[in-house]
């Protein structure tokens, strides 16, 4: 028989901490092994008992949820914290995945989503519920927009021997499709590190996928 997913909740509310524990202790593979009304006492409970799973509240007195995340994560914590919260705004779901929080999900809908939450986080996952992937996917949209905007355009045939070069074929080989010298493609790629500020092949190869320029052939 598998052992128990052990869960600490902090709240600083009583009774939503009671409904919780309910919830979590009628389940086969679950059981909530500590409870604490702030930051501070989520921290020191978190490091004593060690749960499984940390489920933290935003919002609490003296310590936030926040600072209490952060804190356990500069002192080498590894436990799963899900973040259960009443705030749907972007702003909060980066600063939780910034400082190392493991999923997000919104008190609201508490009783359909937390039971899959702490499941998802405790097997390595990262559990979102569906307004957060929704801002997050917007938010790395507009990055990749602002990114984009700001990046100089390459010729055609600067952006040839970029696909060429990310497909993997040589100076002397791309010299040959393009009918140019191994020594104008290496000047061209030169050009081309430059112009994007990439250092490395590898580079090039993420530039190349993120801009379409190496798409599967339609025989594939």
């Amino acid at each position: 028989m598998n052992e128990k997913i052990r869960v600490l909740l902090a709240d600083d509310h009583t009774v939503l901490r009671a409904g919780l524990r309910a919830l979590l202790n009628a389940e086969a593979d679950m059981i909530v092994v500590g409870e604490a009304g702030d930051g501070e006492e989520a921290v020191r409970l978190t490091l004593e008992i060690k749960p499984d799973v940390l489920v933290l509240d935003l919002n609490m007195p003296g310590t936030g949820g926040l600072a209490a995340l952060k804190k356990l994560r500069k002192l080498g914590n590894d436990s799963r914290v899900l973040v259960l919260t009443m705030h749907a705004e972007e702003r909060y779901l980066f600063q939780v995945l910034q400082e190392g929080g493991n999923g997000y999900v919104l008190k609201s809908s508490a009783d359909t989503d937390l039971l899959e939450a702490i499941r998802a986080v405790r097997s390595g996952e990262v559990y979102l519920h569906p307004a957060a992937t929704k801002a997050l996917l917007k938010g790395y949209l507009n990055t990749r927009a602002r990114r984009e905007s700001d990046e100089p355009p390459l010729s055609e045939r600067e952006e040839e021997v970029l696909r060429l070069t990310a497909e993997g074929y040589t100076s002397q080989e791309i010299g040959e499709k393009l009918i140019i010298s191994a020594k104008t493609v290496d000047t061209y790629r030169s050009r081309i590190m430059e112009k994007l500020s990439l250092k490395h092949r590898s580079e090039l190869v993420r530039y190349a996928l993120r801009h379409g320029l190496l798409e599967a052939p339609l025989d594939e």
